[in-house]
């Protein structure tokens, strides 16, 4: 399932259908199809390279903020990964989604939760000695995060292990729920839905917001590569919750 989770995630990047699209028109002898082909990969560009489009589609997908109140607290704040990168040497660094672990170490240090459980193995099919739990968890003890607090599941790959050895941990210590959840507000509708079937009662706190509250007039003409790639994102998105609702693993 790992592995064909990275090969449909590759398929549903717009960019390959262009460039497939492009690659056909070439290939085809037939007039007709060639034209076709190349029609369609220009609209396929105009609509995925389109800021506002994808703009208005993340503000309807994203999780609503939650707002926490002053008093509220819980045992256990759970982070998933999916916000650490490693270089050719294998040094670990924080890339874009690094909210999440902000937001984690900001909920920690205010008493709104009393542990944090990092989850997160190797998303990578090649070096899976480099787990993003052992990263995060030296760091949160470099800014401050008692080591006594710090739970880690370092072996889940996906949204579905996330869920599954979180609870295994969370079971086996005996920790009150509900819990915490703590993940980027594009994520947040599959990961809810995965960590609830697995039997977990949490609260959804979403971070890491995508989408903009305005948009500026070139958002509607200028095409733009991060577009782009956030519609991967969120094709990847909806993939996985059918992919889950089919399966029950995502």
């Amino acid at each position: 399932m790992f592995i064909l989770s990275k090969i449909l995630l590759f398929l549903l990047n717009p960019l390959f259908w262009i460039c497939l699209a492009f690659l056909l028109s070439w290939i085809i002898k037939k007039p007709v199809w060639k034209k076709r082909l190349r029609i369609t990969a220009v609209i396929l560009l105009l609509i995925f390279s389109n800021p506002f489009l994808i703009n208005k589609v993340l503000t309807d997908f994203e999780t609503p903020k939650h707002q926490i109140a002053e008093n509220e607290k819980y045992t256990v704040g759970i982070l998933l990964g999916g916000f650490v990168g490693f270089d050719s040497k294998g040094e670990g660094y924080f890339n874009e989604a690094s909210e999440r672990v902000i937001q984690s170490l900001r909920l920690y240090k205010t008493g709104h939760i009393q542990k944090i459980l990092m989850s997160g193995g190797s998303g990578t099919l090649l070096r899976q000695e480099f787990r993003e739990a052992d990263f995060t968890r030296d760091q949160l003890i470099k800014m401050g995060v008692n080591p006594a607090d710090i739970l880690i599941d370092r072996n889940s790959r996906n949204t579905y292990e996330n869920a599954v050895y979180s609870k295994q941990i969370l079971d086996s210590l005996g920790l009150t729920a509900p819990y915490l959840l703590i993940t980027s507000a594009w994520h947040m509708p599959r990961a809810t839905a995965v960590f609830r079937k697995a039997g977990l009662n949490i609260q959804p706190f979403p971070c890491d917001y995508k989408h903009s509250i305005t948009s500026d007039p070139e958002d509607f003409i200028v095409p733009s590569a991060t577009a782009m790639g956030r519609w991967s994102m969120v094709l990847k998105e909806w993939m996985g919750i059918l992919v889950y609702k089919m399966t029950g693993k995502a």
